[in-house]
Order: structure tokens, then C-alpha cells, then sequence
């Protein structure tokens, strides 16, 4: 017999919130500045109850990404009403506006924010549906507190628009320094489509956010051992389905470093189209243009891999 019911119900409880997970992917524009980097990173952390299980840098990008994960909590018929997310992203966002200009900023991926972009995934038993409840959530906050216009995407957008949609419409793809470079702001100051939430007018300083939610989408880069971006670019258009390549793949050629390039790639339906097609794909394309590839690598864990790392960096304390 359990000599202590009020210690089982909290186990209980526990066993829920950790089975109702919500993932958020928060891109932000700068990842050669350190201190910058520490006062974000600072912000998260006063909330144990948000884990950050992953960070992924990259210089020649000027781009960092943090994967957040925490549970969500449901009134008594089920609809959600609160995430440590939402606060955790809020101070995190603060922080980055505070410590980055866009104004200064510089890199070799497109980009038209700060705070550049937030995905949020459900993970364990959660839905998409609250997951888009949280987009909804934060990006009215972002927009309403920070005065920066978002655009919502994905299950969170009222018709589903999809996010590489909404950055072809603004501009997003195209560089607008060196010819392979994104720096500053030169898109209009008034927008030509209205944002969702926040105002119709750009702070240079800010720029603008994407905010959405979408089923699990893993992120796989392919090196290119050649420094001709027009090749980069004319192999990541033959890889896309845009471009009639691999279906539910969306790709970028980019310059990455002195010596290489590489594709970049949002794999829609991983489970469907996963790595080892997109690799021998890029590969064959640049043996026909007598180039080299390297080994591709994913930018992230698994959606398993990553509660695993939440549930240990929460049972152990150390989030």
C-alpha cells in the first residue's frame, strides 16, 4: 500500500507535464558577439522550468539557434492555458533587443529581424494545436510589447501560410551586400503586406518576426568544397521541390566560409525524405558540375534526443 498518496499525486502530475511538451526553436541574428549571447542566455535561465537542451552557432551565418522545451498546462475541460515557454521567449527576446542592432549586423544568411524567427513543435502527447495557441500567444506580446511587426506562419496563421511564402513576399532571399551577403535593413520602412500583430512600420533597429508552429521539421546542411555561390545556388534549386527536385525539401545555397559553400535544408517530412536522399542528391548534382561535397549534418537533435536531454537536465536540476 503507498504510505504517501500525496507524494504519488505529485509524481503524477509530474508524469503529465512531462508527457505535454512544447519545443520552441528561437533564431536570432548574431552569434560573434559573446556578451550579447551571455545576457540572452542569462534571461532564460531564471526559469528552471525551461531547458535549453541544444544551441547551435554559426559565424559565417551571424545566426544562433536555441531549442527550448517545457510542458504545457491545461485548465479542467483541456484547453491549454499556460507554458514556461512563454515568458522564458518574451525575456529572451528582450535581452536580444536590447544587446543587437540590426543596423550592425551582418552575415551570410538571409535574415529580416533580431529576433528573426520562433517555431514552436509539440513534443510527447502535445498537439499542434497548442503549440499554435502559443505562437498566437507570444507573438502578440512580441508585437504589442516590443513594437515589432510579426507575421505568423504554419498552423498558426488563420489560412496555414507558409513561412517561406511570407519571407518571398518581404524579401527575404534576396542578399543585399557583396552579392552573396545580408547586412543591415534596406527592405521599406512601411510594409507592403501587414503584419498579423504589431505595427505596419519597420524600427531598423528591430526589423521584423516570424512566428509559427508546425510539425517536427529537421534542418541538414550539405558542404560544397567550391566558393562559386552560383553554383551553390543553382544545386540547392535542383534539390528543392520548388525547383522539381526532392518533394517537402526547401533549400538555400549559401557561401560558408573562404574556401566552401552550402546547401541548406529544411527537410519538411524528415520521416517521408530524410538526409541520406537529400545527400546523394546534392552529390550527384555537384559530381556533374566536377565539385566535391563533405558530409552533411543535421543543426539539431531528434524530437527523441531532445526529451531525453529534457527529461535528464530537469530530473538532474541542472536546467
Amino acid at each position: 500500500m503507498d504510505s504517501n498518496p500525496a507524494c504519488n499525486d505529485n509524481d503524477k502530475k509530474q508524469t503529465v507535464q512531462h508527457s505535454m511538451l512544447l519545443c520552441c526553436k528561437l533564431y536570432i541574428s548574431e552569434s560573434r558577439n559573446k556578451e550579447a549571447l551571455d545576457l540572452i542566455e542569462r534571461a532564460v535561465k531564471r526559469d528552471p522550468e525551461t531547458v535549453i537542451v541544444n544551441k547551435f552557432e554559426d559565424r559565417e551565418y551571424n545566426r544562433v539557434r536555441y531549442t527550448l522545451v517545457s510542458y504545457v498546462a491545461h485548465d479542467s475541460i483541456g484547453c491549454p492555458i499556460y507554458s514556461p515557454l512563454h515568458q522564458s521567449v518574451m525575456a529572451m527576446a528582450e535581452a536580444a533587443y536590447e544587446a543587437i542592432n540590426l543596423e550592425l549586423h551582418s552575415g551570410a544568411h538571409p535574415r529580416l529581424g533580431v529576433v528573426d524567427d520562433i517555431v514552436f513543435h509539440p513534443l510527447g502527447r502535445a498537439s499542434l494545436d497548442e503549440a499554435a495557441w502559443l505562437a498566437k500567444a507570444v507573438s502578440a506580446d512580441i508585437g504589442n510589447r516590443f513594437q515589432v511587426p510579426v507575421y505568423l506562419y504554419g498552423a498558426a496563421h488563420p489560412t496555414g501560410k507558409a513561412l517561406d511564402t511570407i519571407r518571398r513576399e518581404l524579401g527575404y532571399y534576396r542578399p543585399n551586400f557583396m552579392g552573396n551577403q545580408w547586412a543591415g535593413w534596406t527592405q521599406p520602412e512601411i510594409l507592403p503586406e501587414g503584419p498579423n500583430e504589431g505595427p505596419n512600420t519597420v524600427t531598423r533597429a528591430r526589423g521584423i518576426a516570424m512566428i509559427g508552429a508546425r510539425s517536427w521539421v529537421a534542418t541538414y546542411n550539405v558542404p560544397i568544397l567550391s566558393t562559386d555561390v552560383s553554383i551553390a545556388r543553382r544545386i540547392a534549386l535542383m534539390v528543392s521541390a520548388r525547383g522539381g527536385g526532392l518533394p517537402t525539401v526547401q533549400t538555400l545555397g549559401l557561401v560558408h566560409g573562404e574556401d566552401t559553400t552550402e546547401i541548406a535544408c529544411m527537410l519538411l517530412e524528415p520521416n517521408q525524405i530524410g538526409a541520406d536522399r537529400v545527400q546523394n542528391h546534392v552529390q550527384m548534382l555537384a559530381e556533374q558540375e566536377g565539385l566535391d561535397v563533405e558530409k552533411g549534418y543535421f543543426t539539431d537533435f531528434s524530437p527523441e534526443m531532445i526529451v531525453e536531454r529534457y527529461m535528464k537536465l530537469i530530473s538532474s536540476g541542472s536546467a
